[in-house]
């Protein structure tokens, strides 16, 4: 699966560019679901095309676009479109089934 760290400076521009579906995953060294998420997400059977990692602690712009308010928080864009927030376990079924439901969704503009 690839991964990609996003930042302030490029996020926007690069879910606008990419193809395919990104899982957009906010995260912080603090906090120990995202490490659990950090290292479970890779391994799981994702259907997905990517992992974006944002660092919630150094990139506040993007947090606040994104109305970031717990951690760890995932979103989906596919093809530039954003389809919103994910609420899920982290496990690849549960994850899987949030995905498919989210891009069942009517696509809104990146935050």
């Amino acid at each position: 699966m690839v991964e990609l760290e996003l930042t302030d400076f490029d996020a926007d521009q690069r879910l606008l560019a990419m193809s395919g579906v990104s899982l957009v995953i906010f995260t912080s060294v603090g906090c120990a679901g995202c490490r659990f998420a950090r290292e479970q997400l890779p391994s799981l059977d994702l259907t997905v095309d990517r992992l974006c990692w944002i660092d919630a602690g150094s990139n506040g712009g993007v947090v606040e676009r994104y109305q970031v308010f717990h951690l760890p928080a995932l979103f989906v864009v596919r093809d530039g479109e954003f389809f919103g927030v994910l609420q899920s376990r982290l496990t690849g079924t549960e994850l899987n089934e949030a995905v498919d439901r989210a891009l069942k969704r009517t696509a809104e503009e990146l935050p």
